[in-house]
């Protein structure tokens, strides 16, 4: 019983109708869930929807954590003691929460209620899991992190390198070290938006090095992943590999 409610929870295989229906359903449920906050206020069915929504996640919840022995570790009972911990539950919880009655009425102060508000944005994050497209771009990241990595240290190094330079050529026009971090992130992805320039000869001219570096740098992650994905598409049976820790563990477990 126990696997089977872990087939229909997880993403549905070709024919699966149960697993199909279950994941349109928690799409639909998701994205129905967000409309409120493209809204200031708050009327009485945006309140219906924000707690059959919650209702419905913390079910979902409740099942996958029923079932973590599958999705961890088969024969442990120890699965049952991670899996609130790795990041997809967590993802979960952060997204029930801000509709749990007890927080709301604990933090009274509006800024405090905005952010909890915003933290339902998370229930997007939920949508991985329910679509195989999107598991195939999460199983593109993962194969592609170790380059992906690289980048990130790569603009992270030019990033800071940048700000240094600038920093100590235009010190009047960057009053503190993060002025030039900004401007330095937004020259990296060549955005500019105008409201930190620089205004001397060499901080110009280190502004258009920059801008064309920033070109360069922002394009890897894009040929990376793209390249990736192509891949994953004339793969389809090797497209969607769970990590390590996320696979069931092999040996033909016949649990119910």
């Amino acid at each position: 019983m126990r696997k089977r409610i872990f087939e229909i929870i997880e993403v549905s295989k070709d024919g699966d109708t149960a697993s199909a229906a279950y994941d349109t359903l928690m799409l639909v449920v998701i994205v129905v869930s967000l409309i409120p906050l493209a809204f200031k206020s708050e009327p009485f069915v945006f309140l219906v929807i924000d707690k059959v929504a919650a209702v419905i996640f913390c079910v979902d919840y409740l099942l996958r954590w029923l079932t973590a022995d599958y999705k961890l570790e088969a024969r442990s009972s120890l699965a049952f003691i991670r899996y609130p911990f790795t990041l997809m539950a967590i993802i979960d919880l952060i997204s029930i929460l801000p509709s749990v009655g007890l927080i709301g009425r604990g933090f009274k102060v509006l800024r405090v209620m905005r952010m909890l508000r915003a933290l339902r944005v998370v229930r997007m994050f939920k949508a991985f899991r329910y679509s195989r497209n999107f598991q195939i771009i999460i199983s593109v990241l993962r194969t592609s992190k170790k380059s992906l990595l690289a980048v990130g240290t790569l603009a992270v190094g030019y990033i800071v390198t940048a700000a240094l330079i600038i920093f100590n050529v235009e010190p009047d026009t960057f009053d503190t070290f993060f002025d030039a971090v900004y401007w330095a992130t937004i020259s990296l992805t060549t955005v500019g938006y105008g409201d930190i320039y620089p205004v001397s000869t060499a901080g110009q001219i280190i502004t258009m090095v920059s801008s064309f570096l920033g070109i360069a740098i922002v394009a890897l992650p894009a040929g990376i992943i793209t390249a990736g994905y192509m891949n994953a598409i004339n793969e389809p049976d090797t497209a969607i590999s769970p990590t390590p820790s996320d696979e069931v563990c092999s040996g033909g477990d016949k649990r119910g």
